[in-house]
């Protein structure tokens, strides 16, 4: 992307707070341009379809619907625009579901304005933007719940499954992943509705609302 080149970004978060604190922050820089705003899921996928911006920066919890799924939406119909999650939560299930759901970033809030913006470039430049150690522990996730165990009633990954998984997790699309195991996108996109199933990850809001919860209880143990 040309250094001179403005990049449109839609804000998508249910306090209004949170967003006039975004917009005063990236105002900052010339480069990087508010086109709209939303405050749930439907309004981010039809705000989305309207002003296609560049980059769509959303949390992961919406009030009508969770970001993951208005994720799926928004790139199903605006296939240029990239998606960067800016949230409070980073539990494993819910970050897998981001990826798998074909986000291109997974941020936490407590980063500074810096780092926030240089990852809306690095977004809109074509990188995909995730954090090392969440990595570590999705794949670790998907090693530990990718296989099956007695009374879990979940079938295991393939072995090719495992493989897109780590690719996703590294931040590759679908298309480069087609690539590099020789298949086609399309193929790919099959396999990651397959591994969604297996996995037993939804996209509603109550299944973002019980990994958050659990992640929690996990937290406040002694």
């Amino acid at each position: 992307m040309s250094a001179t080149k403005s990049i449109g970004v839609l804000l998508v978060d249910d306090h209004a707070v949170v967003r006039e604190g975004l917009k005063m922050v990236l105002a900052r820089d010339p480069q990087i341009r508010i086109m709209g705003e939303a405050g749930t899921a439907q309004e981010a996928v039809s705000e989305a379809r309207r002003i296609k911006p560049d980059v769509v920066l959303m949390d992961i919890r919406l009030p009508d619907g969770d970001g993951v799924q208005a994720c799926g939406d928004i790139l199903e119909q605006c296939p240029q625009t990239r998606v960067l999650f800016l949230t409070s939560f980073a539990d494993d299930e819910t970050v897998l579901a981001a990826i798998l759901a074909g986000a291109h970033g997974y941020l936490i809030k407590e980063i500074g304005v810096d780092t926030l913006v240089d990852s809306i470039k690095r977004v809109a430049a074509g990188e995909s933007i995730l954090d090392q150690a969440a990595t570590q522990r999705v794949l670790s996730w998907v090693k530990t719940h990718g296989v099956s165990s007695p009374g879990s009633g979940r079938e295991p990954l393939s072995p090719q499954e495992q493989r897109i998984v780590a690719l996703v997790a590294e931040g590759k699309t679908n298309k480069e992943i087609a690539a590099d195991l020789g298949l086609s996108p399309k193929t790919v996109k099959n396999y990651l509705s397959t591994i969604f199933q297996k996995l037993q990850i939804t996209r509603r809001t109550q299944a973002v609302a019980l990994f958050a919860k659990q992640s929690a209880n996990r937290a406040n143990r002694p």
